[in-house]
């Protein structure tokens, strides 16, 4: 295979281990190559259908388009940074207090992480409350929804109204992606409105998101920086991420 095979063929390896990737994402991994050439590559490759070009970058065609990608799939990628970050979340949990944690396999994470204490945890992601069901003490909560069998959580309206009852102390929401036009995002409209419900019954917003999600544009936004309290990363966020941060006076961990 000569060498402009091998680069796509990386390329491919590449967006499919991320599920989405940025172009500068792209750009960082290849750095001797020319943006034109890169771009190229990209074009070639989507009418190939071995990637799918969105705004900014591409997608995996492994990923099915509007479920947010498969839970199983996603949960062995980027597993040190996801680590890190439930480990730093860790850190903001208080006993005694009522929580919403989002689905998805950083939540899932941090789940697996949560000590034995007394909590009051609403989760939507059916992996979270495997997790949680190790424990004793805290009490959990499942809203009733419609399953979605590739993320393993529940959404719709009766998820939403459930939650809608609930005055959390805290909602730690996992992210499909982060773009400064469009805010935080994900891939399922319905999704987007359950993330909703759960910042508006919340006194901490907390963000939980790995670096690889910046520059990421998805479907369906459902809150800015200007919304979130707490961004829990894996310390690779960029420059430009952190300053809005501080604009907006959303601390970093």
């Amino acid at each position: 295979m000569d060498s402009m095979g091998m680069r796509r063929d990386a390329i491919v390896q590449l967006i499919n281990e991320k599920g989405t990737v940025s172009f500068s994402q792209i750009k960082q991994e290849f750095p001797n190559v020319s943006e034109m050439t890169l771009r190229t590559d990209l074009k070639l490759l989507d009418e190939a259908k071995r990637i799918l070009r969105v705004h900014g970058g591409a997608k995996s065609v492994q990923v099915i388009i509007g479920t947010d990608d498969f839970l199983n799939r996603k949960s062995v990628r980027n597993i040190p940074e996801k680590q890190k970050i439930a480990e730093k979340a860790l850190t903001l949990l208080h006993p005694d207090t009522t929580i919403f944690l989002d689905s998805g396999s950083t939540a899932t994470v941090l789940a697996r992480q949560i000590p034995d204490q007394s909590y009051l945890i609403y989760t939507t992601g059916l992996s979270c409350a495997t997790e949680l069901a190790n424990l004793s003490k805290p009490a959990v909560m499942l809203p009733g929804g419609k399953l979605n069998r590739y993320s393993q959580s529940v959404f719709g309206y009766s998820a939403i109204k459930e939650l809608e009852r609930v005055n959390f102390d805290q909602a730690f929401l996992g992210v499909t992606g982060f773009h400064p036009s469009v805010g935080f995002s994900c891939g399922i409209n319905d999704e987007a409105f359950l993330k909703q419900a759960a910042i508006r019954q919340a006194e901490q917003v907390i963000v939980l998101m790995d670096s690889s999600k910046i520059d990421i544009k998805c479907s369906f936004s459902f809150c800015g920086l200007s919304d979130v309290d707490i961004v829990v990363s894996d310390g690779k966020l960029p420059e430009e991420f952190l300053s809005e941060c501080q604009r907006y006076g959303v601390q970093v961990l």
